[in-house]
């Protein structure tokens, strides 16, 4: 298979079931918000080491949010709804309420819920108050500058964690332009983010290791410096580089949309290949089959 000159393998992406919610920070000004978003996504890119996996998903503008302020959808996914509900009581508590002027709202509209500002109402000493607007309760929690308004409980959803692509290029410069081009084509699509630095990550891995104490260890298939020795090799020997992209998404219809746009995004000259990681279906519940991919690109739907 081929797009504009760039060989497609003709393979699939292996991708997992798990939990996700949407979290709405605002602010005073679009500054504090991002700050507080960042901070919120920060060490949070892989659930092998990080617990969760989590991005900023757009830029809201002061007219859609409920405070008429400035904010920030975020996206954060988790192993089950449980550990979800954890992380946004950490995160929230530890990354939004301390950042100046925000407040922190639940952005999904789903059945299950968990408590988050029920239970970071307790920093507030016995001083806080609720309030229940239109059915949704909310804890105001006094602090240094005013009050920290964050909703009692927020939504979470079944979702999609691990779709991915890999590039392969002739070196650095064109592997590393094909991926910013696909990241920055991935990121109009709602519903997904793409947890790894700016999107990219260069160490990705294979399950388990020869070290026992060892979970994940690096993908030696795809390294192209253990090209002679990795047994299992799939570097060809025009490659010096290989990169790759996670996508975590509220539901399939949204990774596989992302994954589509990226692989439409990236052909250009050096780029020699674009195939996708698995585990030979045998861990992940989904299969993203990038044939089918490359046929909707195709056809620009």
């Amino acid at each position: 298979m081929e797009l504009d000159g760039v060989e497609i393998v003709d393979t699939f992406a292996e991708a997992f079931a798990m939990w996700g919610a949407r979290v709405l920070v605002t602010a005073e000004n679009e500054k504090w918000a991002a700050a507080a978003a960042r901070t919120m996504t920060g060490f949070a890119t892989s659930v092998i080491g990080c617990k969760c996996e989590a991005g900023i998903e757009r830029t809201v503008s002061a007219a859609e949010t409920p405070d008429a302020r400035p904010g920030i959808a975020v996206l954060l996914f988790a192993t089950s709804s449980e550990s979800v509900g954890k992380r946004l009581i950490e995160r929230v508590g530890q990354c939004v309420m301390t950042c100046p002027t925000t407040a922190c709202y639940n952005a999904l509209a789903a059945e299950r819920t968990v408590v988050v500002g029920g239970a970071l109402r307790y920093f507030g000493d016995g001083f806080q108050a609720s309030k229940l607007v239109n059915g949704h309760r909310y804890w105001r929690v006094p602090v240094m500058d005013g009050e920290f308004v964050v909703e009692d409980r927020f939504g979470v959803q079944p979702a999609v964690g691990g779709g991915n692509l890999l590039f392969l290029g002739e070196d650095l410069a064109p592997t590393l332009a094909a991926a910013e081009a696909a990241v920055a084509a991935m990121r109009t699509v709602p519903g997904v983010i793409l947890p790894f630095p700016d999107g990219v990550v260069r160490s990705g891995s294979k399950v388990g290791s020869r070290y026992k104490s060892v979970i994940a260890s690096t993908n030696d298939a795809y390294c192209p410096s253990l090209r002679a020795v990795a047994a299992a090799s799939q570097v060809p020997a025009e490659v010096g580089c290989v990169l790759e992209i996670v996508i975590d998404g509220l539901d399939l219809a949204a990774v596989e949309e992302a994954m589509r746009r990226g692989l439409a995004a990236a052909p250009r000259p050096g780029l020699r290949q674009i195939t996708a990681g698995n585990y030979g279906g045998n861990l992940g519940q989904y299969k993203i089959a990038l044939r089918d991919l490359l046929a909707d690109a195709r056809r620009g739907a």
